[in-house]
């Protein structure tokens, strides 16, 4: 018993009991919690007994040592188990059970160190914690039984403590159904395994790579799922405290967007939510812009609409599905803008069967195409290209009919808002008009409407002015009076089919009113009763001539009076007295007149003398008969052989020239007068024709039957008939060139029509088309240098070169029907006036070389077309003076005469008047010796010199009508 009160008295002294120590001093606890966390402080009791003292004064320590304690008796026991009761990253709480129950205390080293931990407590366990230990690290301890001194063999045991958390986690990586993770290693620690646990599963994961970072990929997830995750640091089995975080999988991306709508400036955007979640937000990138777009409502469907945009404008947008801030893959797709629509149209150019429309570009933009629809067709038009402008033309369309059009601006396949008009095609033109009435003042003509259509309108136009008429009447005719025109005046009417916009081509029509009746007829006597005088007032109107019918003979003049010789005095004679015009002829009016009845009186006493006058008139009338009635003669006179007229070698022209000239141009006059009746006996029968009558300028130039040239006709109605003849060139050149008049208003198609189908690159035109306020000739090229459509060929102006007395123009033609076209070069004279000649002959010399020089260039094409007003005067003139120089420079000699004798024979009047046959002969004579920078004094300056003789006065009054 007093030993174990010794012990009991020992422990608690040694619960007092400290020593001195090199390290930090150890507090003193109650033995319960007693420890030493430093063996050498600990002082060994040298002796116990029961004298010791009991006062705690009176210990003594004795300096501390560094061994430790040799067991002394070997039958103390080691604890049996030691387990962990706690731990933290720092700290071990051990517990174990006493050992044989008995207080006896513990020693517990480990790294080098000794705690004494007393056993005294009334528990049979011993608990004892570990401070200041390292995290996530293992120790190694042995746990010493001590008792008086005496210590067991020691419990050798090994554990951990808690090792640190990982303190941060990023997503390296991450996809629909994957996330990547990637963390620092705990302490820098190779030997740490890790545990990662989320949805009820735990993965371990082993690191042990020499690389700072701890990667890990987790499969198999969820698309746009929020996870939540914790991660432990595990060592020997340890798991750290927890480090918890959530993150999300990547959300799965838009599958389809369509654009519910669109304008100009906007679009509305639609797609079905993804995986039908309704917390999924989405962001709209486009133009540099991130669009937030949050969707919480219950459709499964998402509409945006994005505003503020350019029209016809393409855009790239790229759509994100987000999920707390977790874009998906991009969903990237373009689109469009509505392109503006087209502001205006204009129609450039219509016929009857095709209009050209013409519109600015949308933006001036390359990219734009355009869509017109019509009569249910949808046809597509580039816009690509350079011009500002489209151009397009719609064919195959019926004549005169409305056109309801609709165009879109069409842009990577979107359109639009319509763009809607109206237009009309040209209707067609009248086919005939008929004369139903003419008076002096009013003509009553009548026409078929076109189609019959009473929608049609129509304008008459004649002398500027313009008169419109409806075509809504009943009936299928159009009747209308024109009044208030003047009497024996030749007017051209133009009829123009009207509908809405369009007007068609113009039929033209020409008439000549019938003039009034001569007035103010009266006689007088002449020649002593053997001879009348006609006196008549001036015309009310117009007239061309006064034709007089007296004894079965006609007689016309165009002054106002007229000498009739022949007759017998004191004789009554009935006259019939009658207006011409043109061929319109007045209401005859009648007068009779006697002769001087003095004659008679005085006749026996003057018989010898009278006798004598009288053969003296015979004489004269057998003189001057055949110049004074050779218009009447209703006898046809044979050819004259053109043999008789002998070629004048150049060198002798002069001598030749010089007398012809002599007594006032004698020569000329005969030799020209020679040449009146050539030809003349030739038949004209189709240029007569009811249906070819108005295709005539004037009624004594037509076109002879033999030498004509013939249309191609074109339908069963129509006429093959246009007045213009083959001409021969020189030499052996047969039909080089055609002599045609100039274009009516009716027949300028007609003109091209024989261009085209005689293959002529070249027009020689000799006319102006006003001379003295006259029409000459119609201008037959396009006025605003727009092509011209004349029936089925198309003419346009490629060039036009202006020079003082000429003009030269380059013109296409193309044959619609055919989708063919050709070049023609027009020659304008502009320095020649009517029925006389130019002055001087250089410019027409000069003129004559270009024409000359083109021929030459173009052997293989067609005939020359040569044409003036008439297409005999001028024309004949410059034809013959062509094939003059030519004979000159091939033969050194000219036979003027011979070659308008041929050319007469193939078409009248050809050289119309003697002023142009001398001037034929001046232009040789010039060619023969130049003059620089002068003009000749011209010798045929006044033409009127050349009528003096009765034959050449009696053709120029019959050719007055026009050259």
């Amino acid at each position: 018993m007093g030993r174990i009160l010794l012990l009991l008295s020992l422990c608690h002294i040694l619960a007092l009991v400290w020593g001195y120590s090199t390290l930090n001093p150890t507090s003193i606890t109650t033995l319960e919690n007693y420890s030493t966390s430093n063996p050498t402080s600990v002082t060994t009791l040298e002796a116990y007994s029961s004298s010791m003292p009991t006062s705690t004064s009176e210990i003594t320590s004795s300096p501390p040592f560094n061994s430790t304690v040799t067991p002394t008796l070997p039958f103390l026991n080691n604890v049996d188990n030691v387990s962990v009761i706690n731990r933290t990253e720092t700290t071990l709480t051990l517990q174990w059970h006493k050992v044989d129950g008995m207080n006896y205390s513990y020693t517990l080293s480990y790294n080098g160190l000794n705690n004494s931990i007393c056993g005294s407590g009334e528990d049979f366990v011993v608990t004892y914690i570990v401070l200041n230990l390292t995290a996530g690290t293992e120790y190694s301890f042995i746990l010493y039984t001590v008792f008086k001194g005496a210590q067991s063999t020691g419990y050798n045991f090994t554990n951990v403590t808690t090792p640190l958390p990982v303190t941060n986690i990023s997503v390296k990586n991450r996809s629909e159904t994957a996330l990547t993770l990637e963390w620092d290693k705990v302490s820098n620690i190779y030997n740490y395994s890790y545990t990662l646990i989320y949805n009820n599963q735990n993965i371990s994961i082993n690191e042990s790579e020499e690389s700072s970072k701890v990667t890990y990929t987790i499969t198999d997830l969820a698309a746009g799922t929020e996870y939540i995750l914790i991660l432990y640091t595990v060592f020997k089995g340890v798991r750290s405290a927890e480090y918890s975080f959530t993150t999300v999988t990547t959300p799965h991306h838009v599958t389809n967007i369509s654009v519910k709508n669109r304008s100009e400036t906007a679009f509305t955007l639609e797609w079905d939510k993804v995986s039908n979640i309704y917390n999924y937000s989405y962001t709209l990138i486009y133009n540099n812009q991130n669009i937030s777009i949050n969707e919480s409502g219950e459709s499964s469907k998402v509409t945006y609409t994005i505003k503020g945009l350019d029209a016809g404008t393409e855009y790239i947008l790229i759509l994100y599905t987000v999920f707390k801030e977790v874009r998906s893959a991009e969903y990237s797709f373009t689109t469009v803008t509505t392109p503006r629509h087209v502001t205006n149209i204009s129609v450039k150019n219509r016929n009857e069967t095709a209009l050209t429309l013409e519109w600015d570009k949308v933006s001036n933009s390359y990219n734009y195409s355009y869509t017109l629809i019509y009569n249910n067709q949808n046809i597509s038009i580039s816009g690509s290209g350079e011009s500002s402008k489209v151009t397009n033309t719609i064919t195959n369309l019926d004549a005169g009919t409305e056109y309801i059009l609709i165009l879109y601006t069409v842009f990577k396949e979107v359109w639009s808002a319509g763009y809607n008009f109206t237009t009309v095609t040209t209707p067609l033109s009248i086919s005939n008009i008929y004369e139903k009435s003419l008076t002096e003042t009013t003509l009553t003509m009548e026409w078929k409407k076109v189609s019959n259509n009473n929608k049609y309108n129509y304008r008459i136009s004649y002398n500027d002015k313009n008169t419109n008429l409806s075509g809504s009447g009943e009936g299928s005719f159009v009747t209308y009076t024109v009044s208030n025109l003047t009497a024996g005046m030749e007017y051209h009417f133009t009829i123009y089919t009207v509908f809405k916009e369009a007007e068609s081509r113009g039929h033209n029509f020409t008439r000549i009113t019938i003039p009034h009746s001569v007035a103010g007829l009266h006689c007088q006597y002449a020649s002593g009763g053997y001879g009348l005088t006609l006196l008549w007032d001036p015309p009310n109107g117009k007239r061309t001539a006064v034709q007089v019918n007296i004894s079965s003979q006609s007689f016309s003049h165009t002054g106002e009076n007229m000498y009739i010789d022949g007759l017998l005095p004191a004789q009554w004679y009935t006259l019939t007295v009658s207006a011409l015009s043109g061929p319109m002829e007045s209401v005859p009016v009648s007068i009779s007149c006697q002769t001087d009845p003095r004659g008679v009186i005085a006749g026996v006493v003057t018989f010898l003398l009278l006798a004598i006058l009288i053969l003296c008139i015979g004489m004269f009338i057998w003189h001057q008969k055949p110049k004074l009635f050779s218009k009447f003669k209703s006898s046809k006179e044979t050819k004259v052989s053109s043999n008789k007229y002998k070629p004048i070698p150049l060198n002798k022209f002069p001598m030749h020239f010089n007398s012809m000239q002599c007594d006032q141009n004698r020569g000329f006059s005969e030799e020209y007068q020679d040449l009146s009746t050539v030809g003349t006996d030739q038949s004209c029968t189709d240029a007569t024709l009811p249906e070819n009558k108005s295709k005539n300028r004037f009624i004594n130039v037509l076109a002879y039957d033999s030498t004509r040239v013939k249309l191609a006709a074109q339908n069963s109605s129509d006429s093959d008939y246009i007045n213009a003849n083959y001409i021969n060139g020189y030499g052996k050149k047969n039909k080089q060139y055609i002599a045609a008049q100039g274009p009516l208003p009716s027949t300028v198609s007609d003109f091209w029509r024989m261009v085209w189908e005689q293959k002529s690159s070249a027009i020689v035109m000799l006319t102006n088309c006003t001379e003295g306020g006259k029409i000459k000739c119609e201008q037959y090229w396009p006025k605003d240098n727009m092509p011209c459509l004349y029936g089925n060929l198309l003419v346009s102006i490629q060039s036009e070169q202006k020079e003082s007395c000429w003009t030269r123009r380059e013109f296409i033609i193309r044959n619609e029907s055919a989708s063919k076209e050709c070049a023609v070069t027009h020659f304008h004279f502009t320095a020649w006036p009517d029925h006389g000649v130019p002055i001087g002959t250089a410019d027409l010399l000069k003129f004559r070389w270009l024409v000359r020089q083109h021929i030459e260039t173009y052997p293989f094409s067609g005939p020359t077309v040569v044409h003036c007003s008439a297409g005999v005067g001028r024309t004949g003139t410059l034809i013959a003076l062509d094939v003059l120089l030519q004979q000159m420079d091939k033969e050194e000699m000219v036979n003027i005469a011979d070659c308008v004798h041929r050319m007469r024979l193939s078409r009248p009047l050809m050289v119309q008047t003697e002023s142009q046959y001398v001037f034929l002969h001046q232009c040789i004579m010039d060619s023969l010796t130049p003059k620089e920078d002068s003009i000749p004094e011209p010798i045929y300056e006044n033409s009127e010199m050349f009528y003096t003789n009765a034959m050449a006065l009696k053709e120029y009054n019959a050719a007055s009508l026009g050259v």
